[in-house]
């Protein structure tokens, strides 16, 4: 699974498969915390991070909302995703 960003030690990752489950998503990890986000609708679809961090994750996903989605198409035809400029 690639990383396709990292920004205030917060790990974004994204599956590389064909038969990965929609709707189109994302990993989200911190320290030991981890979540997988919706980027259609930008929330939760499973698991948690600390608020501050889920905060920050969002509002990324907000902002790159169609590099996300791109990469997500790459994804699914098994492509490597490209790297997306963290939250500044």
């Amino acid at each position: 699974m690639p990383t396709i960003s990292m920004f205030y030690g917060i790990i974004i990752r994204m599956f590389c498969a064909p038969k990965e489950h929609n709707p189109p998503h994302f990993h989200a990890y911190y320290q030991e915390y981890k979540a997988l986000i919706d980027i259609n609708t930008c929330e939760v679809i499973e698991g948690n991070l600390p608020k501050k961090q889920l905060k920050l994750v969002l509002a990324w996903a907000e902002l790159r909302k169609e590099e996300l989605l791109a990469d997500w198409t790459l994804a699914m035809n098994s492509e490597l995703p490209f790297k997306i400029d963290p939250l500044k």
